[in-house]
């Protein structure tokens, strides 16, 4: 069995899929990695003949124990080499997903080794996100997306979706960064926000509040 690129790619996808939305069909992994349905069909048919993947009778693409393996070994590189890019290079945090895309499918088992013995196998990524941690373990830990944030609440940037760069930028101008501290000063009748962020007024569509996970801060005023 080969391990191309592309297959690693939908192996990781249907693990980060599984942990943020739960049930992965074919139409998620379209939306995920950006295919066409042809592609996703004609690359499911490998993965399952590599017994990477089975489908169920309803549709749900699930994986087997060797396409677990190699999915949380992308994640874990991916997150390593996130905090590389940041903590050692001093990379934008907005910008070190992209590069991880990009670099985890070529580093190699000494490197990972000597990512791990620097910065530890777990610990956050510059987007405050801890490794193999989806949506239903965030809301265990006391996280909810601020788009459910109730009006008057001070709160905590914990964390936040990493796939998409120029939303990210947005934030980073809007000052919502992991660790910045905001306050809801309402809700509005359109579904936005009105925030309270470093001492400035911004008002943030529902659908990108929904991208970001919060914790209360009840001491900050």
């Amino acid at each position: 069995m080969e391990l191309t690129v592309s297959k690693e790619d939908y192996l990781k996808a249907i693990a980060e899929a599984e942990a943020e939305e739960g049930r992965v069909i074919a139409a998620t992994l379209g939306r995920w990695l950006k295919v066409s349905a042809p592609a996703v069909a004609l690359a499911l048919r490998r993965l399952k003949r590599d017994r990477l993947v089975w489908v169920d009778a309803r549709g749900r693409i699930l994986l087997t124990k060797a396409g677990r393996q190699v999915a949380d070994k992308l994640r874990l590189r991916h997150h390593l080499i996130e905090r590389m890019l940041h903590e050692t290079l001093g990379l934008e945090w907005y910008k070190v997903h992209e590069e991880a895309e990009r670099l985890e499918h070529s580093i190699s088992e000494e490197v990972e080794r000597k990512l791990i013995e620097k910065l530890g196998p777990a610990g956050l990524c510059p987007h405050g996100n801890p490794i193999h941690k989806g949506a239903a373990e965030r809301r265990k830990a006391g996280l909810t997306p601020l788009a459910e944030a109730e009006e008057g609440m001070d709160l905590r940037v914990a964390g936040m979706q990493e796939r998409d760069q120029k939303l990210l930028e947005y934030f980073d101008q809007l000052g919502l960064r992991p660790g910045a501290v905001c306050e809801v000063a309402g809700r509005n009748y359109d579904g936005t926000l009105s925030l309270r962020v470093g001492g400035h007024a911004v008002t943030l569509a529902a659908a990108a509040a929904a991208q970001i996970w919060v914790a209360a801060a009840p001491e900050v005023r």
